[in-house]
Parts: C-alpha cells; sequence; structure tokens
C-alpha cells in the first residue's frame, strides 16, 4: 500500500492555504438566469416542532449551477452519471477582466488563452477553465439596453474547441449567467454551450470570487446533489488556493 496519509494532507491544506468561496449565495435574492422565477422558501416545521426545516421551490439552473451534458444534449450525462473524480479538480483561470470591461460583448479568444499559457505554461490536461471577467461584481448582469437586449461577455466557440481538442479540459466554467456572449446568442443560438455540454463536459455558471484565485496552482471541488436523470443543479464550489 502507497504511504499516503491524507489526515496529514488535509491538515497541512487548512494550516498553509487560502480556501475562496466561488459560489453565490442561495435565496431569493440571488443573481439567475432572468428567464427563471427567484426561489422560493417557506417554513413547514419550526423549533416548536422540535426542528426547523424548509421547503423550497426552484429551477435546477439557478445561481451558481451545474449544468449536465444532458441539460442541452439528448441521451447524454445527467448529474447523476458525472463521476465523483471529475468533481475535484486542478483550476486554470484566464483573466479577460480587462478587456470584458471595455467591451461588455466580449468573447474568450485563443488568443486569450495562448497569452494565458506564454506566462503561466500549458493547460493541464482533465483541469477545470474558468474565464475571470469580474461580471459577478455587478449589480446588473444582463445590461439590458434600451432595447432590451442584454450584453454580458462569454467564451467564444474557437477558444472552446481549442481548450477541448487540443488541451482536453473536463470543464469549464464563468461568472456569467450562459456560456455564450449574449450578443451573439441572441443572433445564432445557444452555440457555444451546447458545444461544450456535447463533448462531455460539463460546466459551472455564475461564478463569483474568480479574482481571487491565481492563474494556476489551485484544486476546484465542486458539490451539488447527484441527481437522477437532472440535468443540473444548485451548487457550491470552493477553491483551495496556495498562500499568499
Amino acid at each position: 500500500m502507497a504511504n499516503i496519509n491524507l489526515w496529514d494532507d488535509l491538515k497541512r491544506w487548512k494550516s498553509q492555504c487560502r480556501f475562496v468561496e466561488l459560489s453565490h449565495e442561495f435565496s431569493p435574492e440571488t443573481p439567475h438566469w432572468s428567464g427563471f422565477p427567484a426561489m422560493e422558501y417557506e417554513k413547514i416545521f419550526d423549533y416548536s416542532d422540535g426542528f426547523r426545516v424548509h421547503k423550497v421551490t426552484t429551477v435546477t439552473q439557478y445561481g451558481t449551477h451545474v449544468d449536465a451534458p444532458g441539460h442541452f444534449v439528448a441521451d447524454t450525462r445527467m448529474l447523476d452519471g458525472l463521476r465523483a473524480d471529475e468533481l475535484i479538480l486542478p483550476l486554470c483561470v484566464i483573466d479577460v477582466s480587462a478587456k470584458a470591461a471595455e467591451d461588455a460583448d466580449y468573447g474568450v479568444t485563443v488568443e486569450d488563452i495562448l497569452d494565458f499559457e506564454a506566462k503561466y505554461g500549458k493547460i493541464p490536461e482533465g483541469c477545470f477553465v474558468a474565464a475571470r471577467t469580474d461580471w459577478s461584481k455587478r449589480e446588473d448582469l444582463d445590461n439590458f439596453d434600451a432595447n432590451g437586449q442584454k450584453h454580458y461577455p462569454g467564451w467564444g466557440m474557437e477558444a472552446l474547441k481549442f481548450l477541448v481538442e487540443e488541451r482536453n479540459v473536463a470543464a469549464i466554467g464563468h461568472e456569467t449567467s450562459d456560456t455564450d456572449v449574449a450578443v451573439r446568442s441572441a443572433a445564432g443560438g445557444y452555440v457555444c454551450e451546447y458545444y461544450i455540454l456535447e463533448q462531455d463536459r460539463y460546466q459551472i455558471e455564475l461564478m463569483r470570487n474568480l479574482d481571487q484565485v491565481p492563474p494556476v496552482g489551485s484544486v476546484i471541488f465542486c458539490g451539488f446533489p447527484r441527481g437522477k436523470d437532472m440535468t443540473g443543479f444548485n451548487a457550491r464550489c470552493i477553491a483551495v488556493c496556495p498562500a499568499d
């Protein structure tokens, strides 16, 4: 048996690493896709009954959430099909926040990825790649214009194809409520989201605090229910980061 002591490893992590919350809280005020209603909850038992319990009504893709391949693509994996080892991954964070601040319709490019690798090394196979746009810091995530069109950044198709075909990443994430740049999805549909899920990858949407995570060297833990035949659910994700 290999000489591995995970308890000692965990002690070292807790004493030497930072733990960064990557999820929004779960409440009626939580940012969510504009087409979904806010979650509702009611107290059905209270301490006078001996314990407190709430009944919650919500859509599966609410707030910070996971999308399984089956969210868009028929006959593919649902949440209960995602393996446990896929939920703990090396984390790379590509920072395009300055570009998104200048152009709300910005999409991550292959050039952004290559610039990242020139600074931090090749993106490892089987990792989680998150696009940092700092969009989660905004009060208005939809950013509607006068004509009712949303404007927010996202991934470019060529960038996603590069990550899948050239780097074989396991999952992606972003701070917005969609994979696609809003003006592009309005014109041509959710092609980037369909693509990444069609490749049997999962994604986490509406992430936050990516500005507190270094570009490389961290590990992401993604937690959510193992819902049978469910396409997604509210998720809690954390990053374990090297100490500053």
